[in-house]
């Protein structure tokens, strides 16, 4: 590596510098205590694990998102975390072992192979709460409002989207048809690129009924405002499950709408995001000033069982990073500082004190230096006590 080239990050690596890192640190305080104040405890996962625990029950997809280094100790296959939610279902699993309803909440840098998408950093800091515990409407309920508060409170301007599915209508779809995995996997692919031309000729050659090829093909159009659900109660009439799940769907957003008025939503029940883990409602927000997610979520509650221990769970995760940068208009401020000269002086150095534990910015003149930027005021004596004057 040439000796320009040294001090280069690696694609897709980003640093944060002054001011914009303490604008960060202090949105990650507030969220924190925001989830305090909700009962959500703090818990803080290594940021590397055994491999096989860390991709116990997440699927394929993050086993590829995964750096994988080999411990110099024990010779075993470490992984760099992509995702701190599996750290956190094995923590209630296995360390916490709750009967009862869990909350815990997370912050903390994150590793990927890849870009999750155009705009994406490959070292997030991930942020986000999970609830173990209860399964039904109320806790996603929570998780999704804890979610948008979330949003609200970090300082994300403008209208907010709320996208909503169920990955329920397509499992039960695919099962009841008895598709392959690998029938499976095309469908899953069709229906998450929206390639509507493949649809049908992907439908034609499977072994359906008409009422079945009918659901395939529709499934990729379910999606829009509370209309579409109403669409799907009549196409899936016959399944209980499926009708559950869309029942599910209604009483959410009834739920999060009542307490979020505001919010616009979006209903897509294609969506597959998550599919090899999530278990029963996804979800994501978005902001027309964001071309993706700026957080989202859903149920798993089968992960648990990969850990040795069921526990129905849902749970949100965001980029602390990527809020703080949308929500900041211009560029922050450097933080104003007090002056002191170098003296040990008994009154002065008291009086440093006194002024740090305010909430001041108090530097020492160091010998040669020169004056800081950001230095408005300084201390002077004015022979009986150390006042402030403006610099």
């Amino acid at each position: 590596m040439a000796l320009a080239d040294r001090w280069l990050l690696p694609d897709g690596m980003k640093e944060l510098l002054p001011p914009v890192a303490r604008e960060v640190e202090q949105v990650r305080r507030r969220m924190l205590d925001l989830y305090d104040s909700w009962g959500y405890e703090l818990v803080m996962p290594p940021v590397a694990e055994h491999l096989e625990s860390l991709l116990t029950g997440v699927g394929r997809d993050l086993g590829l998102q995964t750096f994988k280094v080999t411990d110099e100790v024990s010779g075993h296959m470490l992984g760099i975390r992509a995702d701190i939610t599996p750290q956190v279902a094995r923590i209630d699993a296995h360390r916490l072992r709750s009967d009862g309803v869990s909350r815990l909440c997370y912050c903390g840098s994150v590793l990927h192979t890849r870009p999750v998408n155009m705009l994406a950093s490959r070292n997030p800091m991930q942020l986000g709460a999970e609830l173990f515990g209860h399964e039904g409407v109320d806790s996603d309920a929570e998780v999704i409002s804890l979610m948008l508060e979330t949003l609200v409170a970090s300082g994300v301007q403008g209208s907010i989207n709320l996208d909503l599915g169920h990955v329920g209508v397509f499992t039960e779809l695919v099962q009841a048809a008895g598709l392959s995995v690998e029938q499976t996997e095309t469908y899953i692919d069709i229906l998450q690129r929206k390639a509507l031309p493949e649809l049908a000729p992907f439908v034609a050659s499977l072994e359906l009924s008409a009422t079945q090829a009918q659901q395939f093909t529709a499934l990729a159009r379910l999606n829009g405002g509370h209309e579409v659900l109403e669409l799907a109660l009549e196409l899936f009439a016959e399944s209980t499950e499926i009708v559950a799940a869309i029942r599910h769907l209604q009483q959410l957003a009834q739920l999060v709408g009542a307490r979020y008025p505001e919010i616009g939503f979006y209903f897509d029940l294609g969506e597959l995001r998550g599919y090899n883990y999530h278990t029963g409602v996804v979800f994501a927000a978005y902001s027309p000033r964001f071309g993706q997610a700026l957080a989202k979520g859903g149920r798993y509650d089968q992960i648990g069982a990969d850990f040795g221990r069921a526990r129905a769970a849902t749970g949100f995760s965001t980029d602390l990073k990527t809020l703080v940068m949308l929500a900041l208009e211009t560029q922050p401020a450097v933080r104003a500082a007090i002056l002191a000269p170098a003296d040990t002086e008994a009154s002065l150095l008291e009086t440093i004190r006194k002024l740090r534990a305010q909430g001041e910015r108090v530097v020492i003149q160091l010998a040669g230096a020169q004056t800081p930027e950001h230095c408005d005021r300084q201390l002077v004596n004015n022979g009986t006590e150390w006042v402030l004057e403006a610099l």
